[in-house]
């Protein structure tokens, strides 16, 4: 073993273009034996395209990948895994319909005379879940689980298939803190067992407490590879986006005046248990006001979004926006009531991929006389609003107005649906993990943009599963469990521990009916 070269990966020189931009310039990309690699970069800088290049799902138009000093050629995903080289994807790549257990096995089916020998493949998935800490319901569909549990799904996926390389593409944009920090025990505990990790992260934080080393790219370029022990926050953020940031929201305190939304008693069915999902949930957000709702993924909140959206049915309780009762009407009405909504599943529910950026940049509006006459879309004026929103939100695409949205980054896509909502101009704006895989730069733009709405006079609610974000950006949190709202309190007076205790259900407020 002592003669193995120090390089498990090496990725030379590699350029890989798409029409109208060249997503990776000349990148040289070198990976440890046994070391946790983050690659830090802006949303568009070229991070998952490199790594994509790596797994086999892009060929790049130069340059040579290495495996344990030996240049390999990597035409498809099937030959990475044969490598023993594992992806999990930022946008999961699971089928809805099935179980857990069929996607994690799905492609590395163990048969016997042609049969599924599912047992025993349950037994390693069982084993694999218990070893990591990685608990779930190997029987569940993935379309009725929460996006963290899906998460846990595709790391165990590449468990399964005894990678040695493993990439984590944004691994913890749905994950709460402290599964955040069960992750990282978990790619410590990987690295031990001598594989080796190429970790994609926008969060400096997690940089700083995981990674051995950082390779930093901007605009598709390669910056430079730090040491993690020898570098500051201040510095990578820097290198990421070639100016100092604003790490911290800077916000005066708020004036709020006249309710907005009002939710009384709301319960909501679960899709997956007997019981309520949503359980006697009452709460108000005013004009000038951000509330946010913190809790652990999978407690409602969700479900809680879906109801006052019109997304689904509530069960019992009253849901009143702008003095109407908006509780059993659909999601257009809801939108035209004075709503707008950023989603948690951007792919799901707030865009359409194979339509263009500025189709998805209309897609309520594009019945406003600004945009029709007679029934015909006046393209040009679709155009002009399209450019004017990509350029005040930077978002970043190879052909702007009219690239598909299917091919731009994940931030990116998710700036877009920020853009679109912030502009239609609503009282109301529910922001469901609305920074989730942004670069320090987007969110320092679209926490300061959150910001000015409340000061405008607009009532925020915002959902997040970031403590930083929930401490940073909040006027009154909210903390909810299983379901219910558990607390309520100022960010002001109140510890991010103490918050936790809450969230894991270790305390509760007696809050007044």
């Amino acid at each position: 073993m002592n003669n193995a070269p120090e390089y498990v990966i090496e990725m030379l020189h590699i350029t890989k273009e798409f029409p109208g931009i060249k997503a990776n310039d000349d990148i040289t990309l070198q990976l440890r034996r046994g070391e946790i690699h983050a690659l830090l970069g802006e949303n568009g800088a070229g991070k998952s395209t490199l790594m994509s290049v790596l797994f086999g799902l892009y060929q790049p138009e130069e340059g040579t990948i290495k495996k344990d000093g030996e240049v390999v050629k990597i035409n498809d995903p099937n030959d990475a895994t044969a490598l023993h080289i594992g992806m999990v994807h930022q946008h999961f790549k699971l089928i809805d319909v099935f179980t857990v257990l069929d996607n994690i096995i799905l492609g590395a089916e163990d048969t016997k005379l042609g049969f599924l020998k599912k047992k025993q493949a349950r037994k390693k998935v069982q084993e694999l879940s218990e070893r990591y800490g990685l608990k779930v319901d190997l029987d569940a569909k993935i379309e009725d689980i929460t996006v963290g549990m899906q998460q846990r799904v595709e790391i165990l996926k590449m468990l399964y298939r005894d990678n040695e390389v493993l990439i984590f593409d944004e691994p913890t944009a749905v994950l709460t803190p402290q599964e955040i920090d069960e992750l990282m025990d978990i790619m410590r505990g990987l690295t031990k067992e001598g594989k080796s990790i190429l970790f994609i992260t926008h969060k400096l934080n997690e940089i700083m407490a995981v990674s051995d080393r950082v390779t930093v790219l901007r605009k598709g370029r390669y910056v430079g590879t730090v040491d993690t022990a020898s570098t500051t926050k201040a510095e990578l953020s820097s290198m990421m986006v070639g100016r100092p940031v604003q790490l911290v929201v800077e916000k005066d305190d708020p004036h709020p005046t006249d309710d907005v939304l009002t939710v009384e008693n709301l319960c909501v069915p679960s899709k997956l248990y007997k019981r309520d999902a949503v359980h006697n949930v009452s709460f108000n957000v005013r004009k000038g006001e951000i509330v946010c709702i913190a809790g652990i993924d999978g407690n409602g909140q969700t479900d809680l979004v879906y109801a006052l959206t019109g997304l689904e049915k509530a069960s019992a309780g009253k849901v009143t926006l702008c003095g109407k009762d908006v509780t059993t009407l659909p999601v257009l009405d809801h939108s035209r009531a004075g709503m707008s909504h950023i989603p948690e599943d951007r792919h799901k529910h707030g865009l359409i991929l194979d339509f263009t950026l500025e189709q998805n940049m209309v897609l309520q509006r594009f019945q406003e006389p600004r945009f029709q006459q007679g029934g015909f879309i006046k393209f040009d004026e679709v155009r002009a609003y399209a450019d004017s929103l990509i350029e005040q939100y930077d978002v970043r695409s190879g052909q702007g107005a009219v690239t598909t949205v299917r091919s731009m980054s994940g931030g990116n896509q998710q700036k877009a649906i920020v853009a679109r909502e912030i502009d239609r101009d609503m009282p109301l704006i529910i922001a469901v993990q609305p920074t989730r895989g942004l670069d320090v730069g987007a969110i320092e733009y679209i926490h300061g943009q959150l910001v000015k709405q409340r000061d405008a006079g607009k009532a925020v609610l915002l959902v997040s599963l970031e403590l930083d974000e929930v401490m940073n950006l909040s006027d009154r949190i909210l903390v909810m469990y299983e379901g219910e709202i558990v607390g309520e309190f100022d960010p002001k007076q109140v510890t991010v521990e103490e918050l936790g205790l809450y969230m894991a259900g270790a305390k509760r407020q007696e809050v007044a009916k």
